[in-house]
């Protein structure tokens, strides 16, 4: 039987390990065990940190899997490289992964790409002369994803603390502070394989807004006109390649200014989470995102034909017992357009602080 190995097994990681078994793989997760859902789903389970590379890697010296494969985490995308790499199985470059999961380094690369990008600076404390940035501003962990620390600042007042949160919650304990970009915000989602990058959707995102932006909804298809598409097309494509992607799964966040120009937030080498790449981009348009993730770690170039007549969908998370409430209830009125409730965490009702703290989400189709 073919094996696969899959950094992660929360809820979004999930979908991967039951795509990997309808495909005849063998499952193997490695997550530090939490009671996340892809314990019970998987084969075989390794309660191993994802950031143990090390053991994870002599342990899978032993599995001798066809592949290695993660979705929706950047911290899973680096372990995922790595474990790859050593034990010789098709990947992106360490230098790809480097530049992909800092946003220091990604937007160093988009500069030399020639690529639009706001001023910004790196930081591990309050710095007089970031004064010389004009507000509104972003700050940010330079390597974190998941909404986490992420905060506007309307008030010079504001920043320092604002970097001190940020800088905490960076693994490296770093932070970037960069001009606001004003504009819709939307995500690529692509798969690439021996450099040539195909979008398979592109998503509508919906956030809380200033100060946190934190994601409280997707939706596909967008609402971007051909003209439009072109533009991000070409944007895109040119920042895949300074980001030197060249296998695999990418999500790419986006704005669309009142100007019309498309301005880059942030680009990771894996599929985005939320459930857009598991779930939204194959009810869509039909193609099978997580076969094709899977067969390029593969080593296979990935069928890009769609499977089934596309739809309207749309993913919205939970945040309150509020949102509980009217989730039931369009549930109970239009039960044939829910796709999916995932389990729902109310410990954090009304008092989510980012995306891993929302209480849940539910899917729905038109």
């Amino acid at each position: 039987m073919k094996k696969i190995v899959i950094i992660g097994a929360n809820d979004f990681q999930n979908q991967l390990i039951l795509k990997a078994k309808e495909m005849g793989f063998e499952t193997h997760v490695f997550a530090w065990k939490d009671g996340s859902i892809g314990e019970r789903t998987a084969d075989y389970f390794y309660p191993v940190s994802i950031t143990e590379v090390d053991q994870i890697l002599k342990i899978c010296r032993e599995i001798q899997p066809d592949a290695v494969a993660t979705i929706a985490s950047d911290l899973a995308n680096i372990t995922v490289s790595k474990v790859a790499r050593g034990l010789g199985l098709p990947g992106n470059s360490p230098e790809c992964i480097r530049i992909s999961t800092n946003k220091y380094d990604m937007r160093e690369a988009f500069i030399k790409a020639g690529i639009a990008t706001p001023k910004f600076y790196k930081v591990d404390r309050g710095e007089a002369y970031l004064f010389s940035l004009g507000l509104p501003l972003i700050v940010k962990p330079t390597d974190r994803s998941g909404s986490r620390a992420i905060t506007k600042v309307l008030d010079f007042n504001e920043l320092d603390a604002a970097i001190k949160e940020a800088v905490h919650q960076s693994f490296e304990k770093q932070a970037i502070v960069e001009e606001y970009i004003e504009g819709e915000e939307y995500s690529y989602e692509a798969i690439s394989y021996h450099g040539r990058h195909t979008c398979l959707a592109v998503t509508k995102k919906f956030t809380t807004g200033a100060p946190h932006f934190i994601e409280t909804g997707h939706k596909q298809p967008c609402d971007l006109s051909k003209k439009m598409l072109c533009e991000v097309h070409y944007v895109m494509g040119k920042a895949l390649d300074a980001l030197k992607i060249t296998d695999g799964a990418s999500h790419g966040e986006f704005k669309i200014t009142p100007e019309g120009k498309v301005r880059i937030i942030e680009i990771g080498s894996r599929m985005g989470g939320d459930c857009i790449g598991s779930d939204l981009v194959p009810l869509s348009t039909g193609y099978d995102f997580m076969e094709m993730v899977i067969d390029v770690a593969c080593g296979k170039e990935p069928r890009i034909v769609p499977k089934h007549t596309p739809r309207s969908v749309e993913i919205k998370f939970l945040f309150t017992m509020e949102d509980v409430e009217k989730m039931r209830a369009f549930e109970k009125e239009h039960p044939e357009k829910i796709y999916r409730i995932s389990e729902l965490d109310l410990s954090h009702a009304g008092k989510v602080s980012d995306s891993s703290t929302r209480i849940g989400y539910y899917i729905i189709v038109d």
